[in-house]
């Protein structure tokens, strides 16, 4: 009998020192944080090794890039009708101006010979002439007036036309933001939808536009687009390449970046397993990515794939807050 009950003490006892230390054996499993702060206030996201195999991280280290000047600009595809119609106009006046020149050569030699012209006839028709031609010079400087000499002088301008009404290629016009001037036209242009800014297509220079823009109030140029053109009315982002110092940056690649809270930030790698979310600036769109700067340098290993995943796990966290 003293046996059983010292057994059974002694069992009660085990059983009760073992649940009073399962709780601490929970906490010790506990998962360690994975978004953590440093001494100085940064915030940084803590993965080890196994864990970025898991997620799929991908790193690249920035390339240093020098890339043609350019000037970031805005501006629209111009609907053809008024080109159109003016040019017709001038070709509507030239046939009037014919018909009626060889109406009056034609009264002048029956004038001559006494056919029964009369000199008032005669002076009737050589009047229509003059107002006919009034009204070629008329139609002529109303399209020059609006689209320009280097528009109206274009060798083949009746094709251009056609190709713009039939949405071949698109007419262009940039202005640059107000306070802002080039010394010489830009050479080309490089141009998206305001919406889709890395999809570049090439514009082609014509020349100066002849009006300002009431609401830019700035520098106004005129391109031709034959690549892929826009419809008509769209809203464009542009790229003017202007006869400056060359522009040097680092060439972070589209899928390294992250928006939050209206601005742009890349992932770096700090250490093996520490990545720090840093702002950057996108100066001009390249091929492969965009000409930056900022707090990151040539060199440094950026997050290209996860970068997403990364700002989500911080800002899950509560370590998003800047």
């Amino acid at each position: 009998m003293g046996l059983l009950l010292g057994g059974l003490g002694a069992w009660t006892y085990l059983k009760h020192g073992h649940e009073e230390k399962e709780p601490e054996k929970k906490q010790e499993k506990k998962e360690e944080s994975r978004v953590q702060h440093s001494t100085n206030g940064e915030t940084f996201i803590k993965l080890d090794k196994e864990t970025q195999q898991r997620c799929g991280l991908k790193l690249v280290a920035l390339e240093s890039v020098e890339a043609k000047p350019e000037i970031k600009a805005f501006g629209r595809v111009l609907d053809p009708t008024p080109l159109a119609t003016e040019l017709i106009d001038i070709n509507t006046a030239k046939a009037a101006l014919d018909a009626s020149r060889k109406e009056y050569e034609r009264l002048k030699v029956l004038h001559d010979q006494n056919q029964n012209i009369s000199t008032r006839l005669l002076d009737t028709s050589e009047a229509a002439v003059k107002r006919d031609a009034l009204l070629v010079q008329a139609a002529q400087a109303k399209l020059r007036l609006s689209w320009g000499k280097a528009i109206v002088e274009q060798k083949a301008l009746t094709n251009l036309v056609e190709s713009l009404v039939a949405y071949r290629a698109a007419l262009v016009r940039i202005d640059l933001p107000i306070g802002q001037a080039l010394t010489a036209p830009p050479s080309e242009a490089r141009i998206a939808p305001a919406a889709a800014q890395g999809n570049l297509i090439p514009a082609k220079f014509l020349g100066l536009a002849t009006s300002t823009e009431p609401q830019v109030q700035g520098q106004g140029f005129f391109f031709l687009v034959e690549t892929n053109p826009p419809l008509p009315g769209a809203a464009l982002s542009a790229w003017l390449t202007v006869d400056r110092k060359p522009k040097t940056g680092v060439l972070i690649p589209n899928s390294a970046l992250v928006r939050f809270e209206g601005e742009i930030f890349v992932y770096r790698q700090k250490a093996e397993d520490q990545f720090e979310r840093e702002q950057v600036k996108l100066d001009m769109p390249l091929k492969d990515g965009w000409l930056a700067s900022g707090d990151v340098a040539a060199g440094d290993k950026i997050v290209v794939i996860g970068a997403q995943e990364l700002l989500s796990e911080e800002l899950k966290s509560g370590g998003g807050g800047d």
